[in-house]
């Protein structure tokens, strides 16, 4: 599937699966993926670590790549996505001033270690949930990632297969929204 004129898909659905709030189905375009969702399902009240998938419009806004695990480069995107280096973090401690946000590690607040084992994050596109501004408890780290084999929950953000997210990446760019449904 191309886009008309370099034009990128400008909306996602994200639906849960009956009887499965954890697993999802994310429509893009034509085409349908499995995915995961968090561990608590889907909710409207998100809070930092509730395990649970908000729900409304998140925003792309940027992307990250693990270069080590990409023999051939950055993968095909209409992002520009930064290659993830072993200090690279992001702080999920609400009452720091970097919450919610990159920074490098060693970092004295609780935070997340990019560079994964799990893969999970060899593809990582980073969403607006709870940026501008960053609200003390209302979750951090709301990606849209590779999921573990199996599709097991995720800590509240959304994950699909490693083909899938090679399908979707170059569909998608600054104007992309993925909507979370209940």
């Amino acid at each position: 599937m191309t886009c008309e004129a370099g034009k990128s898909i400008d909306l996602i659905e994200v639906r849960r699966r009956p009887g499965r709030p954890t697993e999802g189905l994310m429509v893009v375009g034509p085409l349908v993926f499995p995915c995961a969702l968090g561990r608590t399902g889907t909710t409207m009240l998100k809070r930092e670590g509730d395990g649970a998938t908000p729900i409304g419009d998140l925003r792309l806004l940027s992307g990250y790549f693990r270069g080590d695990r990409a023999p051939s480069g950055p993968p095909r995107s209409r992002f520009p996505l930064r290659q993830i280096k072993v200090g690279d973090g992001w702080c999920d401690a609400s009452g720091d001033r970097n919450y919610n946000r990159p920074v490098r590690l060693p970092y004295r607040a609780s935070h997340e270690r990019m560079t994964r084992e799990d893969r999970l994050y060899d593809i990582c596109m980073v969403s607006d949930w709870n940026m501008r501004p960053a609200i003390r408890n209302r979750g951090s780290a709301i990606f849209f990632h590779i999921a573990k084999p199996g599709f097991p929950p995720t800590e509240g953000c959304i994950a699909v297969s490693p083909r899938a997210m090679a399908r979707i990446l170059p569909l998608i760019g600054p104007t992309t929204r993925i909507r979370v449904y209940r």
